[in-house]
């Protein structure tokens, strides 16, 4: 019998149908059943966070931030509302007039335009001193910023620094005796708990929404392994505050996947340690400052990993080394994996820049590197972060004469002596022509094959020697350079 009608009628409908003998053991059931209904209830409710008194204590350290910019032309957005504009802008959205940033636009005549609103976002509360953390991209291009607080006062702020690649800023306002929030331990936090953010979405302010932590450490940017939540995130919401259900920030809502602009149950924070550092430097010296050792590296795959004999696929894969940098003066080579670095295991490629990024430059450090299977520790003075530089690229020809096709479907040749020079390489073939296997592994013409089965290769005729002794049986692995950059491929028998 379902217990959604009201007991009492389902009490009269069964005594009307059931025959005397039967109404006691009826009447037994349903008093039972009756007895049950709103424990039961009350059990489907059990484990439902109540966020009231969270959003009662966090709530007043929440700002919203609007930005201002001038000389804004009339009409140059055809009367678009500022949340729309904000919103179009932060995605990329050409505005009206097929302009991507009006700012940049003519004026409409040479008086002096009122500030106008240019995009709203959210902020939190450091310190009682007037420290506010946001997102960079929401003061970025900003003329002016005003910081309104829950009790409705609104401040002038001024941006003491902002960090571009964590997309992190610091801003203050000249009061004292704010609210402000608690910072959280991201390491205890765990998948699936409970949080909630609050901010500005569209405008509407002090809006907040709950969900849970759906992953930690997602790659979707090269410093920063967000949070991953299905928050209700949207335009205006960045900036704002993850709060945990103790009540302690442990994010920076910063990111939304969506092919339609609003929110799709995806939405990425910044982890609050990684912020806090950030803000530490930004309020210390304005800016943030770098360590970097000038390699460019990429992923290790289970099938490099398994072929090299490096055992698990983990670590980072140096592709290319800058001349000159920290990582050459240590004696790093292109085709190293960079394991550890002073003892702190590199589970994935992401984990290096952030190690290396988050040493203080001129610090001496130890990296482990697997190089042509085995392992050594190296010593270099980390370097502090500037410019890319790009390394200078292969020659497309080659003088050297082609030698007698390979058992791996190659036909390769000698480096000229410029070429080695240019290319910064003591030894290595250059691929002429490539087909079956090889081919399919992902070898081009112009490669240059630099190892073999971690075996060194010096010219053409070592090339050939070593590949005539090749067990066709089994999977073979090269270290490639191709332009800038050095992989591994793995040339399996019968594919």
């Amino acid at each position: 019998m379902r217990l959604s009608m009201d007991p009492t009628l389902a009490w009269r409908g069964l005594r009307a149908r059931c025959a005397p003998r039967a109404w006691a053991l009826a009447a037994l059931l349903l008093a039972s059943a009756i007895a049950a209904w709103p424990q039961a209830a009350r059990a489907q409710s059990v484990g439902l966070p109540d966020f009231t008194e969270l959003v009662e204590r966090v709530g007043p350290a929440v700002v919203n931030i609007r930005t201002l910019e001038r000389g804004q032309p009339h009409g140059a957005l055809g009367g678009l509302d500022p949340n729309v504009e904000e919103f179009l802008r932060r995605f990329g959205i050409p505005l009206p007039g097929g302009r991507a940033d009006p700012r940049r636009g003519p004026r409409a005549d040479d008086g002096e335009e009122p500030p106008r609103q240019r995009g709203v976002g959210s902020g939190f509360i450091l310190g009682a001193d007037g420290y506010i953390m946001t997102n960079a991209h929401v003061v970025d291009g900003a003329d002016e910023l005003l910081v309104t607080l829950t009790d409705k006062r609104e401040f002038k702020a001024r941006v003491i620094g902002a960090d571009r690649r964590t997309d992190v800023a610091l801003v203050k306002i000249d009061a004292g005796g704010l609210p402000t929030v608690k910072i959280g331990d991201v390491q205890r936090l765990k998948v699936g708990e409970w949080v909630v953010a609050i901010g500005s979405p569209f405008g509407l302010e002090n809006t907040v929404t709950a969900g849970i932590v759906s992953a930690k450490a997602r790659d979707t940017g090269e410093y920063v392994p967000f949070i991953q939540t299905d928050v209700a995130i949207n335009p205006g919401n960045s900036g704002g505050p993850l709060i945990n259900l103790r009540g302690e920030v442990v994010g920076i809502n910063s990111q939304i996947y969506s092919r339609s602009g609003g929110f799709m149950g995806i939405s990425f924070a910044i982890p609050i340690d990684e912020a806090m550092r950030v803000s530490d430097q930004l309020r210390a010296t304005g800016r943030v400052v770098r360590g970097r050792i000038g390699v460019q590296i990429g992923p290790v795959t289970k099938e490099v990993a398994e072929a090299i004999g490096l055992g698990q696929p983990a670590g980072a894969l140096v592709q290319a080394v800058e001349p000159g940098q920290a990582a050459e003066k240590g004696g790093v080579e292109a085709g190293d994996i960079i394991v550890k670095v002073d003892g702190k295991p590199v589970e994935k490629s992401s984990d290096l820049p952030r190690i290396i990024g988050n040493t203080k430059p001129g610090a001496r450090i130890t990296l482990q590197v697997f190089r042509r299977g085995g392992t050594r520790d190296l010593t270099l003075t980390v370097g502090e972060f500037e410019a890319e530089r790009t390394a200078q690229r292969a020659p497309a020809e080659s003088g050297a004469a082609p030698v007698t096709r390979s058992a791996l479907g190659l036909t390769v040749s000698d480096l000229t002596e410029e070429q080695k020079k240019d290319l910064r390489l003591r030894g290595g073939v250059r691929v002429d022509a490539v087909e079956g296997a090889a081919a399919r592994a992902g070898v081009r013409e112009g490669d240059v094959i630099l190892a073999v089965n971690n075996a060194d290769v010096s010219d053409a005729r070592q090339f050939e020697a070593v590949t005539g002794k090749l067990d066709k049986a089994r999977a073979t692995s090269l270290l490639v350079r191709r332009g800038d950059a050095v992989n591994y491929l793995v040339i399996r028998p019968g594919r």
